[in-house]
């Protein structure tokens, strides 16, 4: 794919692009700021852009503002962000935004390549990738109240999955079980969520972000 990089400090940035590189991947330009980053991706045309969420000028969400500006500008490209805490509240802001072709992870994840690869798959082709220490924290620092709690065990994991941007198919293999057993816990989901009739929304997202409290 083609790829554009954003990423303040310099090591870091040429680490990416050698990665990048060496599974055949074209990275068309590796920026510091994220003014730089708007510029390259309208000369450029990525499939998907790679940032930092803390940018010049002001390292605070400066990347992530670039990234929400590239959805908007060019919706066609997939956006995968990297922050080094976790923060719920940039991950709920991009999915919130438009949920197709994003990524929010953690840094430590790139050191994991086979993850930091299959999420990168994952934005080019429209979907979503959620660090899953996101999800973990999420649930662990706080007591959900129904009707979270109406959700079984197994429930709950499927959703852990989702949440993580997971496919049925794709959580079948993780869970060990089918596909179709995966399809029936999903449609639970919505039912105990009270999102079984709502139309022109997606229900997978939209069960992701009351499940990510934003």
């Amino acid at each position: 794919m083609r790829l554009v990089l954003a990423e303040d400090s310099t090591l870091l940035r040429e680490g990416l692009a050698r990665l990048l590189a060496e599974e055949d991947h074209e990275v068309l330009a590796a920026v510091g700021t994220a003014d730089d980053l708007v510029e390259a991706v309208g000369r450029s045309r990525p499939d998907v852009v790679v940032t930092d969420v803390r940018m010049p000028p002001t390292h605070t969400d400066d990347g992530l503002r670039a990234a929400l500006e590239i959805r908007r500008r060019w919706p066609a490209t997939g956006v995968l962000v990297l922050s080094q805490y976790v923060e719920r509240r940039y991950a709920g802001r991009l999915l919130a935004d438009r949920p197709e072709g994003v990524g929010y992870l953690l840094k430590d994840r790139v050191a994991q390549v086979d993850d930091f690869l299959d999420a990168l798959d994952r934005v080019a082709a429209g979907g979503t990738a959620l660090d899953p220490e996101v999800v973990r924290q999420v649930v662990a620092g706080s007591d959900r109240p129904d009707p979270f709690g109406r959700l079984t065990p197994r429930e709950r994991d499927v959703l852990h999955e989702m949440a993580q941007g997971h496919t049925n198919a794709a959580i079948g293999q993780r869970l060990h079980v089918s596909q179709s057993a995966v399809e029936k816990h999903v449609n639970a989901i919505f039912d105990k969520l009270d999102l079984a009739h709502v139309a022109g929304y997606s229900r997978r997202i939209l069960a992701v972000l009351r499940y990510l409290g934003t």
